[in-house]
């Protein structure tokens, strides 16, 4: 049972630590004040606690401190991890024979791009902590990246101030339920003011944290809408992956993917790629899977099940998009946050119904309408794949079945170039689904096997995934 998470407020947060003489650290802090520290100091007893705080604005001065990263930059996950094990190397070397053989000491860093005084740039920071979770303990660590949605630096300031706290707090007192942590990191803070897309738990108390599961318990807990894993499995921030890039998607359950999801990929990549200022070198293309089903209702899916199904497309060399967005329009304007440049989507006529579904658009103001106004502004194109429908005839984009309403309304969007067709390499692939491959599954191996992409049956099996039994 997870605990329940504590309602003190920031001050008693940092108070209660303060007042604890075996927790000692230092606070580093970079590009937003020292918020997380005049946080301790406020709540009083700080020298208690606090062995030093540091802000080293200059870049100069900052390189000299902490080396330059590889990447270059100053926010960044690389920058923050060098803060704090520099800062935890110092307190040990410095105070760590001198004090209480009882003392458990940290290292606090953060480096942020807060709201410029010139410019509209995003606003974002990584935050970590090095911790010993007993004394003497080799340390562990946690690193969090955070986006935040105040439009004012001194509302920015705030906030990563309160969060600091309630990451060291979190980092002392929750350690043992990491979910209880997560949930712990807005408290005192009101909804939406941050997104948190990524944390990563390492050290030697954490070996046997999956950060790819727990990673997910941030769109369960309302800390971010998507979490995003890298084709090694890894995750890795939304700014990151599609920063100057155009973004190619298909959503799918992908339970488990065949052969006929791999080709709609593929061939949808095939003809993104041909589009004016797309090639293979500037463009991402992944596999999205919503959380929810078409009304917006959570599937309950268990982390577990999310896993290997990313497992799966990550084999095949695909990136991985969770998401609890529900229509395309969502969508798009998630990838609209991190790149102006081209974005496609693979849907299948099945989704075209779905997306030309009247009632799907129920509590929108301006109905079906207003959804294809946010769906198509600028630089976005549905990208079609064929179906064999009920009578076995072929269906292509040029003849979709549906209401005479709107049957004008989709040839706007094909003579204006919102949606374009692409083809099957194999016409024999249209007549694969994963449900149906899902029912064979608890029967052992058999002809599903053919109806997946290599290598996926050999770990379905060896795995005894989705049901899967001898």
């Amino acid at each position: 049972m997870s605990k329940k998470v504590s309602s003190r407020n920031t001050i008693e947060k940092a108070l209660r630590i303060n007042l604890d003489l075996n927790k000692y650290g230092t606070i580093a802090e970079i590009g937003a004040g020292q918020e997380v520290a005049r946080q301790f100091f406020r709540a009083g007893g700080a020298a208690g606690t606090i062995a030093k705080t540091i802000s080293a604005y200059d870049m100069i001065f900052s390189d000299a401190i902490y080396g330059v990263q590889d990447d270059g930059r100053y926010v960044s996950q690389a920058r923050v991890k060098a803060m704090i094990e520099k800062e935890f190397d110092l307190v040990i070397d410095r105070v760590g024979t001198s004090r209480s053989k009882s003392s458990r000491y940290f290292s606090y860093g953060t480096t942020v791009a807060a709201k410029s005084y010139k410019a509209d740039n995003e606003c974002h920071a990584w935050c970590g902590i090095r911790i010993q979770m007993y004394p003497n303990a080799t340390p562990s660590e946690i690193v969090v990246h955070i986006r935040m949605r105040d439009k004012q630096a001194e509302r920015q300031q705030t906030v990563l101030g309160t969060f600091g706290v309630n990451l060291i707090y979190a980092a002392y007192y929750y350690y043992e339920d990491p979910k209880v942590l997560i949930d712990s990191l807005t408290d005192s803070l009101e909804q939406d003011r941050i997104e948190i897309d990524y944390i990563e738990f390492s050290g030697p108390y954490f070996e046997e944290i999956d950060n790819r599961a727990i990673a997910l318990h941030l769109i369960r807990s309302w800390k971010a809408r998507s979490i995003i894993f890298k084709p090694d499995g890894s995750v890795i921030t939304p700014a990151e992956m599609f920063y100057k890039k155009n973004v190619l998607t298909i959503r799918g359950t992908f339970r488990p993917i065949t052969r006929l999801n791999a080709d709609m990929i593929e061939q949808g990549l095939k003809y993104f790629t041909n589009m004016e200022g797309v090639n293979m070198d500037n463009t991402i293309a992944l596999a999205e899977i919503s959380l929810n089903d078409a009304r917006g209702n959570d599937l309950k899916v268990s982390e577990e099940d999310l896993i290997d199904r990313v497992s799966l497309l990550n084999t095949l060399g695909y990136s991985v998009m969770i998401t609890d967005y529900t229509r395309y329009f969502s969508l798009r304007a998630y990838f609209r946050q991190f790149t102006k440049l081209q974005i496609g989507i693979v849907v299948g006529i099945i989704n075209i119904r779905e997306i030309f579904d009247e009632a799907r658009y129920r509590g929108i103001e301006g109905g079906i309408l207003e959804g294809f106004g946010k769906l198509f502004p600028d630089h976005t194109r549905l990208l079609v794949y064929p179906e064999i429908d009920q009578s076995g005839e072929l269906r292509d984009y040029t003849n979709v079945d549906l209401p005479d309403n709107l049957q004008y309304l989709y040839k706007h969007l094909l003579a204006n170039n919102f949606i374009f067709g692409i083809e099957s390499s194999d016409k024999s692939l249209l007549g694969i689904f994963s449900r149906e491959i899902l029912t064979q599954l608890p029967g052992g191996r058999g002809s599903w096997e053919e109806c997946v992409p290599e290598g996926v049956a050999e770990l379905i099996i060896s795995q005894k995934l989705f049901g899967y039994k001898d």
